[in-house]
């Protein structure tokens, strides 16, 4: 299977540095960045979107208890008890 990801950093590790001489943890080091960076944003994209689902949820779940409750007495009693 095909993975972007694994290529670029394959790709990184591979590409020499701005030197002639190849400084293998120098290399490392610039790789395990990208791949900490990059797997960083997907994190936080996931957790932005549960956020949001779960911001959603209580919306739904909260919408019901926004309706306006009728207060009038089923025998049509204009007295309040509240008053």
């Amino acid at each position: 299977m095909h993975d972007p990801f694994e290529e670029s950093l394959r790709d990184l590790l591979k590409a020499s540095p701005s030197g002639h001489d190849r400084d293998d943890a120098a290399c490392l080091g610039r790789v395990l960045k990208t791949a900490n960076r990059q797997v960083g944003a997907g994190d936080l994209f996931t957790l932005l979107g549960r956020c949001g689902q779960a911001l959603m949820v209580a919306l739904n779940n909260g919408s019901a208890h926004v309706a306006p409750v009728r207060r009038t007495a089923a025998g049509g009693s204009k007295a309040d008890k509240a008053d």
